[in-house]
């Protein structure tokens, strides 16, 4: 019997690749957001996190909910005014889905959703960050907190992913450095020494399946066990682009300029494990970075 998924921020990067995965593997897929869009393979109903609404169709004989949608952090400068909204559209979002769950009467199976590693904050630390330690004590830890706070009140079996940088053709990191690096633009920002832990799209939404098909439970990092530098992905993309010669370094203090508190997202970082994920066997298709970059630049 074909199997459900519905996906709220199914329109976006990760879940537009994420839908092609789920179709190609047989399950019926539907998306949830703001807008309602006509397509006879996935449909999509709306809701309104203003207003509190969903569309009780949408959860029709679904099996499993995934929760994707949130405000993009990269998105203009933080101000008071964006970072409510960061954090409204995730918890409030959360809280729906944990609705869904409840007006399922215990038809949907489990609900795995979206986290960040932000989580973890960005105070220096000498060991690599692991799933059982504690947060961090900024922004987008805070927000990371409440957010997996608000999904765990799901009646159901729930698994979060804490996802870094999202390696992708499409969006994400590569394109924002792929053009001034074709420019001749290219530089490591900040030291460069800050780590940036990241996964391939395909790594990252094989994750996802994985954690329907094994009906996993708790919170994961998705991240690959390989953590580089900043540098050393600037490195590695000029390298797959034939532009060895990057510029010096961009100061911290420009882009504190120009970003204000977002910036700590860019100049800051801390090293992170996959070590649940690890242990229960899951396979990274890209788990080094060279052979990620080869595959996103031919």
């Amino acid at each position: 019997m074909q199997e459900t998924v519905l996906i709220t921020g199914g329109t976006g990067l990760v879940g537009t690749h994420l839908t092609k995965l789920l179709l190609s593997k047989g399950y019926a897929v539907r998306h949830i957001s703001r807008r309602v869009s006509e397509n006879d393979i996935v449909p999509s109903f709306k809701w309104e996190l203003d207003n509190k609404y969903w569309d009780s169709k949408a959860i029709e004989g679904v099996s499993y909910i995934i929760h994707l949608a949130g405000a993009n952090v990269a998105e203009g400068r933080w101000t008071t005014q964006r970072k409510r909204q960061i954090l409204e559209s995730r918890v409030t979002g959360s809280r729906l889905v944990a609705e869904m769950v409840e007006a399922s009467n215990g038809r949907i199976k489990e609900v795995v959703s979206a986290s960040a590693v932000g989580y973890y904050g960005t105070t220096k630390r000498s060991e690599p960050a692991v799933e059982t330690d504690k947060p961090g004590n900024d922004f987008l830890a805070n927000v990371c907190v409440q957010w997996e706070k608000a999904i765990q009140a799901c009646n159901t079996k729930v698994a979060i992913l804490r996802t870094g940088v999202v390696l992708a053709k499409e969006g994400g990191a590569v394109p924002k450095m792929r053009t001034p690096i074709k420019l001749g633009l290219g530089a490591p920002l900040g030291s460069g020494n800050q780590p940036m832990p990241w996964i391939h799209i395909d790594d990252l939404c094989n994750m996802y399946l994985y954690a329907i098909q094994k009906g996993l439970e708790g919170t994961y990092n998705a991240v690959t066990p390989e953590t580089v530098t900043n540098k050393e992905l600037t490195c590695q993309l000029a390298k797959g682009l034939n532009k060895k010669k990057l510029l010096p370094n961009v100061p911290s203090f420009i882009l504190k300029l120009m970003l204000g508190e977002m910036s700590s997202m860019l100049l800051t970082g801390v090293r992170i494990l996959p070590k649940k994920i690890s242990e229960t066997g899951f396979k990274y298709k890209y788990p080094l970075l060279a052979d990620a970059m080869n595959s996103l630049l031919k």
